[in-house]
């Protein structure tokens, strides 16, 4: 079964991108496994499926699945690629993209850029989630990490260098978080800019994660380290995250970039 697929990063975190609109594909978790590795599959950091809309007001209903076959919330990079790609189909400059953790308005800016209004961070524990309640300004870790939620959970550690990103795994696993966590360390260069590296759920560390540099900016400023519009440096490039005080809103701006086109024999794959 020949399926075409658009590859795609954004700052280096890349992307198989599937379209199902026409009719839904034999994906499984296990053939979305097979479909990711990195040296028997394509490759990428998260599988993307894109479905007719079902939410007024949405252009497009997105899924986002980890390399492990597991489904995530939403993806911040990836939905600034589909933004991207959409454009590209349609000349539409603000798609809507529909996803688990609900809309997300985007819009092309002059500059090629794209923008994703990622919505409102949430940061009760119940909704991260974590196992208990806790502060999530300070969960009781070590290295005194905050948390909150962008559609899919975030822990982020402020550091001086990033020694403990050999923890990631652990981290991850830790039962505090019980569906796993994405884990930030952040080490704070000024009020206004970030160095920012991540290891993703399910991914490990990967060059950029655009939600978890938006989680990263949201803890910050709660912790006053930071300014409510701040630039994070990641090893594939920088985002500008802003959180307005006026709509609580989280704003990413960043790159989009299309690596190639293809085919793949899905039947090819173990399902």
């Amino acid at each position: 079964m020949l399926t075409s697929f658009h590859k795609m990063h954004g700052l280096g975190n890349d992307f198989v991108i599937l379209d199902e609109r026409a009719g839904h594909l034999p994906l499984t978790p296990v053939r979305i496994a097979a479909l990711a590795h990195r040296r028997r599959g394509i490759g990428c950091d998260q599988l993307v499926t894109l479905r007719p809309a079902c939410a007024e007001g949405a252009d497009v209903f997105v899924r986002f699945f980890n390399p492990d076959g597991s489904e995530a919330g939403a993806c911040g990079n990836a939905s600034r690629c589909v933004a991207d790609l959409v454009w590209r189909q349609t000349g539409n400059a603000t798609p809507v993209l529909q996803t688990r953790a609900g809309l997300l308005p985007t819009r092309r800016e002059p500059d090629g850029l794209v923008t994703v209004d990622m919505g409102e961070p949430r940061t009760d524990w119940q909704d991260v989630p974590l196992a208990k309640p806790v502060d999530t300004l300070h969960l009781p870790l070590p290295g005194d990490p905050a948390a909150a939620s962008m559609g899919n959970p975030h822990a982020t550690f402020f550091v001086p260098d990033f020694a403990l990103l050999a923890q990631g795994d652990a981290l991850e696993h830790d039962p505090i978080f019980p569906d796993r966590a994405n884990i930030g360390f952040a080490r704070m260069d000024a009020p206004d800019r970030m160095r920012l590296k991540v290891h993703e759920r399910g991914a490990g560390v990967t060059e950029a994660c655009g939600s978890g540099a938006c989680a990263a900016v949201v803890n910050a400023v709660r912790r006053g380290l930071a300014a409510r519009t701040c630039t994070v440096e990641l090893d594939g490039g920088t985002l500008r995250i802003a959180w307005s005080a006026q709509t609580n809103h989280v704003l990413m701006t960043g790159s989009a970039t299309t690596a190639f086109e293809g085919t793949v024999d899905l039947a090819a794959y173990p399902s």
